[in-house]
């Protein structure tokens, strides 16, 4: 299961972060600060894999963001590292070259993707046409086409 989702910078501003287990809020601040400073020390060479607390963060940097998911130890990391890349791949396709400032901006719209991506903590849809074309179809409802 998913724990969280976190996108940060890499001055350790979060982005993005998406909950699906209860945490208070100054314990979310204090994970997030905790992981950036395990992320940002980490040589490029190093696996993608951290065992943090009782949890498992998973994580991949695509230019100057990190994009982190919290899984359990048994999960599959491979398959999280791999949804990592396809959402990078899917906001990439969205956006056009996406940016750090589209996360900014278009921050409904992620979410929006995340949850197209991942339904309470766990992965809901694998295939990028498919998620591509249900953001198509959100777009054209909210411009009131349909």
């Amino acid at each position: 299961m998913i724990h969280f989702i976190l996108l940060q910078n890499k001055q350790g501003k979060t982005r993005i972060s998406k909950w699906y287990s209860p945490f208070q809020h100054s314990e979310k601040r204090i994970l997030e600060s905790e992981i950036h400073r395990i992320l940002i020390r980490r040589p490029p060479k190093f696996c993608h894999f951290i065992e943090f607390r009782k949890y498992t963060l998973v994580y991949r940097r695509y230019a100057g963001l990190y994009f982190t998911i919290c899984v359990d130890p048994k999960d599959n990391e491979l398959s999280y590292l791999e949804s990592i890349h396809l959402f990078v791949e899917v906001l990439d396709k969205y956006f056009g070259s996406v940016c750090e400032l589209d996360l900014v901006f278009g921050f409904y719209k992620v979410f929006t993707l995340i949850d197209e991506f991942f339904l309470g903590g766990e992965l809901q849809e694998t295939s990028k046409n498919r998620i591509l074309n249900r953001m198509s179809e959100l777009d054209e409802i909210e411009k009131g086409k349909i």
